[in-house]
């Protein structure tokens, strides 16, 4: 297991709305940050975007429990998040699992987020919810 990816994880995890300045101790200058949902360029528009995630919601805690080091510099995370938003799912807690593939030489120039948006969000408003629970349910 990478040392590397246990301290990005550690760190990570321990992120908060007041400690967003430690990004700049993880990710390079030039990160390229993407997930389903969101696709960000540089330290300051990543700081922006988690800024107002962190504002958006209750809470907001991340539980790692996979490291997989593929080669020199890059890994993947296993992560489940667990977050309450005021205007989804009533207010109760909403987990939601995935992984992170990071590339980094000191710091990570490129994290891609992998989950599934329907679970994360569309699941949980009033109307869209039911629709995509209904679909869900009709694929599986």
């Amino acid at each position: 297991m990478s040392d590397f990816l246990r301290q990005f994880a550690q760190s990570f995890a321990g992120l908060n709305k007041h400690n967003l300045h430690r990004l700049d101790s993880l990710y390079s200058q030039d990160i390229s940050f993407s997930d389903p949902l969101h696709q960000v360029h540089g330290i300051s528009a990543l700081n922006a975007y988690f800024a107002e995630l962190y504002s958006n919601v209750r809470q907001l805690h991340f539980d790692f429990h996979g490291f997989d080091h593929v080669a020199e510099g890059e890994g993947y995370l296993r992560w489940t998040m667990s977050f309450c938003h005021p205007r989804l799912a009533g207010g109760q807690q909403i987990q939601v699992q995935g992984c992170s593939h990071l590339l980094w030489h000191d710091k990570v120039y490129r994290h891609r987020d992998y989950f599934d948006a329907g679970a994360l969000l569309y699941e949980h408003l009033p109307v869209l919810g039911r629709l995509v629970r209904w679909l869900k349910g009709r694929m599986a």
